[in-house]
């Protein structure tokens, strides 16, 4: 329940991330290149969006990204979740060393529904990556935008309960008002631990599609809003199969199974994407 302007504010944006139809959402993450440069899949972006962007909930992608490769009658399509945290890049060691690189009112004047801020708990950089979040939500909560925070595992760092209900509660509590995090065991008991905040579930590396696809039905079965994937959908050899796959496990609630019979019907013809 809403109760001042500045929450009908968050409340009109959070809707357009997560649909109030049934409270999910398929994000298709496209911002790995801030970090990792030409990715696979997203050398040439603007074919990637094009090509994704009918079958996805929500774009989390980056500044330039949005403006060097949406094309002008694709505008406003679809809610942008604007990543405002970098600085760092795969050559570097330690990639926690972030900072925010976008203002708030750049925020606003390409309209993002959203904004994302990594978190890295347990390292080198906790203390900055957490005032990063804080500091964005902050600024953002002025003008009605939801912040996602993103609870970047670092490579010593266990993908278990313990670290990650851990990462997301503190998020939580920051004033996140979405949490990007893994899939793990007992998924469950974190989701109950930072409800009622939205938890989606990150892809990580590609993997494969029945993989990913459990991942995504697990999640959703453990009470998930929905799922922010990247790897597992563009640089899959059926990228667009992929994306409606997941989309019919998150929206659909459609068995594995299921998801795969709609994964093996865009098989023929399907073009990988560079």
């Amino acid at each position: 329940m809403v109760n001042s302007y500045l929450d009908i504010g968050v409340q009109s944006r959070m809707n357009r991330i997560i649909s109030p139809k049934d409270n999910r959402v398929v994000m298709l993450a496209i911002d790995h290149p801030y970090f990792q440069g030409p990715t696979t899949g997203l050398r040439n972006m603007s074919v990637t969006i094009k090509t994704l962007l009918p079958y996805c909930d929500c774009l989390m992608t980056t500044r330039g990204a949005v403006r060097a490769n949406i094309a002008p009658e694709d505008v406003g399509s679809k809610p942008i979740m604007l990543r405002v945290s970098g600085g760092n890049s795969v050559l570097f060691e330690e990639l926690s060393d972030e900072k925010l690189t976008v203002t708030i009112r750049d925020a606003i004047r390409m309209d993002a529904a959203g904004v994302a801020v990594s978190v890295f708990i347990g390292s080198a950089n906790q203390q900055q990556t957490i005032l990063n979040l804080t500091d964005m939500i902050n600024s953002a909560e002025e003008y009605g935008i939801p912040v996602l925070a993103v609870t970047a595992v670092g490579k010593n760092m266990a993908r278990d309960l313990r670290y990650l209900a851990l990462a997301s509660r503190i998020c939580q509590d920051a004033g996140a008002r979405i949490v990007k995090t893994y899939y793990c065991e007992e998924f469950s008991k974190l989701v109950d631990w930072v409800a009622p905040t939205a938890v989606v579930v990150a892809g990580g590396k590609y993997s494969s599609p029945p993989d990913a696809m459990k991942m995504a039905y697990d999640s959703i079965q453990a009470g998930a809003a929905g799922v922010d994937f990247g790897r597992n959908i563009f640089q899959d050899k059926n990228p667009v199969g992929m994306i409606k796959a997941i989309g019919s496990i998150v929206h659909g609630n459609h068995t594995v199974k299921e998801a795969m019979d709609i994964y093996n019907s865009c098989l023929p013809g399907a073009t990988k994407l560079d």
